[in-house]
């Protein structure tokens, strides 16, 4: 099964201006935990997802171990802060992405391989789609329930 028979193509998206509160809004109405990052041709940039605006909240463990502890309580108030932030200031940099003509597998082993739950599908660097772990595990398994089911009425035959 290759990527473009199961990726999704009504992808969201963010540039890189694009303020972090608008990404936050898409996300919860749209119930995605994260976006492709284009510019104004459609070349993927990169990708912002929910725990990288969360991060962006909260200390890094080296800051947190040499104060001692911190008021999360008081973090959390500051969110806002975060929200004001544009794209580019807390996206993860570096990006992994798969042509839509290759295997879904070869998606889940890149995924797997780097702790990512979404993969953007690019062809000659334009965004065409997005296929997340659990479309491919969603297309595996109704694979196996229609050849099962075929198989049975087969047999029946």
């Amino acid at each position: 099964m290759l990527v473009k028979e199961i990726m999704n193509t009504n992808v969201k998206v963010a540039n890189l201006d694009t303020p972090v509160r608008e990404i936050a809004v898409i996300m919860c109405f749209n119930k995605i935990s994260g976006v492709p990052v284009v510019d104004g041709d459609n070349n993927i940039k990169g990708v912002i997802s929910e725990k990288d605006i969360l991060n962006a909240m909260y200390p890094n463990v080296d800051e947190f171990m040499q104060a001692g502890g911190y008021d999360f309580e008081k973090i959390e108030n500051e969110y806002t802060d975060v929200l004001g932030r544009q794209v580019k200031d807390i996206m993860k940099p570096g990006l992994f992405t798969v042509s839509s003509e290759e295997p879904i597998l070869k998606a889940v082993s890149i995924m797997c391989a780097k702790k990512i739950r979404r993969i953007p599908v690019a062809d000659n660097g334009k965004l065409v789609g997005i296929i997340s772990i659990g479309d491919v595990h969603k297309a595996i398994f109704q694979k196996q329930l229609d050849e099962n089911t075929m198989g049975g009425i087969k047999a029946a035959s």
